[in-house]
């Protein structure tokens, strides 16, 4: 079955997650240390910004389905800040068993406003594609509307 469930959906984004830290931190590489182009940095940074954004997304809706507490949701989220730690957190949370093979609420009566948008999102999936992408936009938006990171 390769339908999106919970777990393969969040070991995508953590993977995709590690694979843009690696970019970010080869372009960091080769503007300060090699002094050779800062390129690398304005790509790579660019793509780990939206995945960054996709991860912490991604994470939140699957905290919510799975009935993840704040403790765990912080957990999953903290994970993206430190290089490669997604990885870390895919395996932390698999090994727990909080990463299940069928979302919840396809099924479940939601029992709140978040319950409610993120069965909305998972149940209509071709919506919910298109809602995280324009949510995606969006933070990216804002962020790069913010500025980058100083340093």
């Amino acid at each position: 079955n390769r339908s999106m469930s919970p777990r393969r959906l969040f070991r995508i984004v953590a993977i995709a997650e590690v694979i843009t830290w690696a970019m970010l931190l080869t372009g960091m590489f080769l503007k300060y240390v090699t002094e050779t182009t800062e390129l690398g940095v304005r790509i790579g940074g660019m793509i780990h910004g939206v995945v960054f954004i996709a991860y912490c997304l991604v994470t939140v809706l699957v905290g919510i389905d799975a009935k993840w507490n704040i403790k765990r949701i912080a957990l999953g989220l903290a994970a993206a800040i430190p290089p490669f730690f997604t990885i870390w957190s895919d395996f932390a949370m698999e090994k727990r068993g909080a990463l299940a093979e069928n979302w919840r609420l396809s099924t479940a009566p939601p029992q709140n406003i978040f319950e409610r948008l993120s069965a909305w999102l998972i149940t209509k999936p071709i919506q919910g594609l298109g809602a995280g992408v324009v949510a995606v936009a969006a933070l990216t938006g804002v962020a790069l509307f913010i500025g980058p990171p100083v340093g």
